[in-house]
């Protein structure tokens, strides 16, 4: 649980400003509702002090625009003062539902359009506010992380460009490669985890669950979501295993190489629950498939946490899947915007994140450590061992 304590003990930085982009405006008002929720209730502050200034309002959201031409070109202009305040941008880069006009057609923006959106804002505040944060929990072009070849490395280009243009922190989810930070060293990085939010909503959609290594399986889908499976398998003491992907590299089918055959090593788990564990589910093709190797080995249940939930294919062979048991639940965040027809699914369940991104800026903003919240150990191990014991109503285990 994070220490609020800390928060009554120092100051912060600056006035909190919140710019929330289109793109991010349903988690941006849950963001905003939480800040003032937290400031409202939470902490005992000090009246009449300057360094706590308007610390407490209804709504930390600042009025801005983006406007656009009839060409194309667009640019931002921000309404109201943001002198000597400490400003945090929430964007994302995956909403293809926005659209603009361009030559009298209708365009749906992509990664790139938000991205641009971001530098016009961060442009306008630039010179006025005390302090730039870019909050963007899909990160932009984090899949192109490495060369190999004659290739652009997109990600660490995009790091290095927004601090070269003045941002002091940049906050990002389960990154594929947080080593793209490694193009600014000196430059404020932050990557969270939902391990927390994940096991929230197991618990609370799942009331049958036996958490302990006899029972429960957490299964990282390829060697590149390890770390984040053996984490999260630690702390809830469950056992550990891994798919390894076997691909064809003599050919690139949609920017990648095929998946020829996913390789499973790890103990037995016939009759055990399998959690999978992953940071984004794209098309949907290699979990669907893990999930059925996992159902062939004889497993009980089959659970799917992905922190991103992109499905840029629909939703047909996940449904599929779903009717042929191949898995029993696919868990994900609020992080990204999903089309509200896919969340109708009955076998998905999402894991709210506008409370924890929300102490996440309140921390930040009084410069206070992170420590806490980024690594929620203890707190995940509490309401396992309070599931365990008998607790299962949403009061009882999130008190």
């Amino acid at each position: 649980m994070p220490d609020f304590s800390i928060l009554e003990t120092s100051i912060p930085v600056a006035p909190l400003n919140l710019i929330v982009m289109d793109s991010a405006k349903e988690l941006g008002d849950s963001v905003d509702h939480y800040i003032s929720e937290f400031r409202h209730n939470l902490y005992k502050m000090p009246e009449n002090d300057p360094a706590f200034h308007g610390y407490v309002k209804d709504s930390y959201k600042i009025n801005y625009c983006l406007n656009r031409f009839g060409s194309g070109e667009a640019k931002a202009a921000i309404n109201e003062s943001v002198r000597g305040n400490d400003v945090y941008i929430l964007t994302d880069i995956c909403n293809y539902s926005i659209t603009y006009k361009m030559y009298d057609y209708i365009n749906h923006k992509s990664p790139d359009d938000h991205y641009q959106d971001i530098k016009r804002v961060i442009g306008a505040l630039t010179g006025k506010a005390k302090r730039i944060n870019v909050i963007m929990p899909f990160l932009y072009e984090g899949r192109q992380h490495k060369r190999n070849g004659m290739e652009s490395l997109d990600a660490a280009q995009m790091f290095k460009e927004l601090y070269d243009m003045g941002i002091s922190n940049f906050i990002t989810f389960d990154a594929h490669d947080p080593r793209i930070s490694n193009s600014k060293p000196l430059g404020g990085f932050d990557n969270f985890l939902a391990s927390y939010q994940f096991m929230k909503a197991l618990l609370s959609h799942i009331d049958d669950l036996i958490v302990d290594k006899d029972h429960l399986t957490v299964i990282s889908p390829d060697e590149g979501a390890l770390d984040r499976a053996v984490y999260f398998a630690n702390v809830i003491g469950a056992d550990t295993g891994m798919f390894y992907k076997r691909r064809d590299y003599a050919h690139v089918v949609n920017g990648s190489n095929p998946i020829v055959a996913h390789e499973f090593l790890g103990s037995d788990i016939s009759g055990r629950d399998v959690i999978i564990i992953d940071d984004m589910i794209s098309s949907g093709s290699s979990m669907i498939d893990t999930a059925k190797q996992l159902k062939n080995m004889g497993a009980k249940r089959v659970f799917i946490c992905t922190t991103f939930g992109l499905f840029t294919n629909g939703m047909d062979k996940f449904d599929e899947g779903y009717e042929k048991k191949y898995f029993d639940a696919v868990i994900t965040t609020n992080l990204t915007y999903m089309d509200p027809e896919i969340t109708t699914r009955p076998y998905l369940f999402i894991a709210d994140m506008g409370k924890f991104l929300a102490t996440i800026i309140d921390f930040l903003n009084h410069d206070a450590t992170l420590a806490s919240v980024n690594m929620p150990t203890d707190k995940i191990r509490e309401i396992v061992s309070k599931y365990n014991s008998g607790c299962k109503t949403p009061d009882e285990l999130f008190d």
